[in-house]
């Protein structure tokens, strides 16, 4: 259906009836083959309903549920359900429905009909199965990171290879550790977890430092070490702040405690909502030590897109923080960025 309908507009250019026959399309996808293809499996099923931790948010027991029947989400931790396109809102953070259908197509390849077992032998890391970890050295997976403008040379430093088996295939992805023993999923097609889902907290040998960078993702923490290498090759002081990456938004509130030595917070998250609330949740914890550097890549989604100049088509419409709303003590900051694009921090 999805590519007939991508056929239909390249015939006859009518890009308005090609997003309706899209929109028609990718709701007859099924929300479980979906979530599968996503690295998603339900932990049980009652009667019509699948049941599963939630991939909008960290969890113990499963609180978001499937209406087969219906082909209906609604997580019961945040209050929210809907359609897959709501689903997919609320993955990516996004309400531009063509960004949502384009993010949705770029799954069919991986999409098949899901089949469950709810033994007792039920594993969170199905997906993976025979995983093994190596060193980074894929020539598909550096040519990925290097079409996102990384240092190879720093991914390598930073990431494992992961190698696993899914549907009785084999697959091959970025894996970035977090503190609990899992991993964050990347490659050019799939973004997923090896559970336990956590944060990722880098601590610097030697004596304890005081200043701590925090990010959203791995992309956007391999971004920054990469434009301090880029713009201070000889003394990039990478080792002068640990730094905080959380993996997901959802998970800002297991970084707080981890937060609470460091004098100096620096918040470098995506220019979204979902960025924004994080930050000033951390904000509301810990005041004036905490400092939004999300001023400095405005106009770009994230760090990323800042490194490789991909600016937004248009900027959200987000709360500035200013004078009124500054925490107090906490003073005005001139911006760092340079026309050069230098970052310094």
């Amino acid at each position: 259906m999805l590519c007939a309908a991508r056929e239909y507009v390249e015939k006859t250019g009518r890009r308005v009836i090609f997003e309706y026959a899209l929109v028609k399309g990718v709701k007859q996808i099924k929300l479980a083959d979906y979530l599968q293809s996503l690295g998603y499996t339900p932990v049980k099923q009652q009667g019509r309903n699948l049941w599963y931790k939630s991939p909008l948010r960290e969890e113990t027991d499963a609180s978001f549920k499937v209406n087969t029947e219906l082909e209906k989400w609604y997580d019961f931790g945040i209050g929210k359900g809907g359609n897959i396109i709501a689903l997919a809102a609320e993955l990516y953070h996004s309400g531009d429905v063509a960004y949502l259908l384009k993010r949705i197509e770029e799954r069919t390849a991986y999409i098949r009909p899901a089949s469950f077992s709810f033994g007792r032998q039920h594993s969170d890391n199905q997906p993976y199965q025979g995983l093994r970890v190596g060193e980074l050295s894929s020539p598909a997976l550096i040519a990925y990171l290097q079409e996102r403008g990384i240092n190879i040379g720093l991914a390598k430093r930073e990431c494992r290879e992961l190698r696993f088996m899914n549907a009785d295939k084999p697959y091959f992805a970025i894996g970035f550790p977090n503190m609990a023993g899992g991993y964050e999923v990347r490659n050019r097609y799939f973004k997923g977890c090896v559970a336990p889902k956590d944060i990722t907290h880098i601590r610097q040998q030697g004596e304890p430092r005081e200043k701590c960078l925090v990010f959203e993702g791995m992309t956007d923490y391999l971004s920054f070490l990469t434009l301090r290498m880029r713009n201070c090759p000889t003394m990039p002081n990478l080792d002068g702040q640990d730094y905080v990456i959380l993996n997901s938004t959802a998970n800002v509130t297991k970084a707080l405690d981890v937060l609470y030595p460091y004098e100096r917070i620096h918040c470098l998250l995506d220019n979204d909502h979902a960025g924004w609330k994080a930050t000033r949740e951390i904000e509301r914890e810990y005041s004036c030590r905490v400092r939004d550097f999300s001023h400095e890549y405005r106009g770009y989604a994230d760090l990323n897109d800042y490194l490789c100049g991909k600016r937004q088509e248009q900027d959200l419409d987000l709360p500035q923080q200013g004078k009124q709303d500054r925490p107090s003590g906490q003073q005005e900051q001139e911006p760092t960025m340079k026309k050069s694009r230098e970052f310094r921090m």
